[in-house]
C-alpha cells in the first residue's frame, strides 16, 4: 500500500464563490423549513407563508446562479485563496472619483425624496426626482468629452 503524501498546498484550488454558494443554499433550506413550520403554526396567516416561500425561492435562484457561475471563473479571487495577502484584493474598485461632489448631491436628493415621502408632499417628491435625474446625468457624464471633430 502506498500512502499519499499530498498536502493542502499541493491540491489544486477549487474555483471561487464556493462559500457564497453554500451560504445561499443553506439559506434556502432555512427559509424552506421555516415556511413549513410557519404554515403549521399559523395556517391562516398567508402573508408570512408567502414571504418565507418567496425568500426561499430567491435564495435558491441566487445560490444556483452562483453554483453555475463559480465553474466558469478563470482565475481565483483573493477571497478564495488561503494564502492570499490583503494587498492582493486592493486596487481600483470602480467607485466614485475621490474629487467628485456628485455622490453627495445624489445622497441629498434621495434624502429629500425620503422626507417628501414621509410627509406625503407630492410636489416635493417631483422636485426631488427632477434634481435627482439632473444630478445623476451630471455624475454619469462628469468626465465625458466630446469626440474631436477634425
Amino acid at each position: 500500500m502506498t500512502h499519499s503524501t499530498r498536502t493542502d498546498e499541493d491540491r489544486p484550488a477549487k474555483p471561487g464563490l464556493r462559500v457564497e454558494t453554500w451560504m445561499f443554499i443553506g439559506l434556502t433550506a432555512f427559509f424552506g423549513i421555516a415556511a413549513i413550520i410557519y404554515a403549521f403554526l399559523a395556517p391562516t396567516e398567508a402573508v408570512g407563508i408567502v414571504a418565507l416561500t418567496l425568500s426561499a425561492g430567491l435564495t435558491l435562484i441566487i445560490g444556483s446562479f452562483l453554483l453555475f457561475v463559480s465553474r466558469r471563473l478563470e482565475g481565483i479571487r483573493p477571497e478564495d485563496d488561503e494564502h492570499a495577502e490583503i494587498a492582493d484584493g486592493a486596487g481600483d474598485m470602480g467607485f466614485f472619483s475621490p474629487g467628485s461632489y456628485y455622490p453627495f448631491f445624489v445622497a441629498a436628493c434621495v434624502a429629500l425624496f425620503a422626507v417628501a415621502t414621509a410627509y406625503l408632499l407630492v410636489w416635493l417628491m417631483v422636485i426631488a426626482v427632477g434634481f435627482l435625474l439632473w444630478v445623476v446625468c451630471g455624475l454619469v457624464y462628469e468626465y465625458h468629452r466630446r469626440p474631436a471633430h477634425h
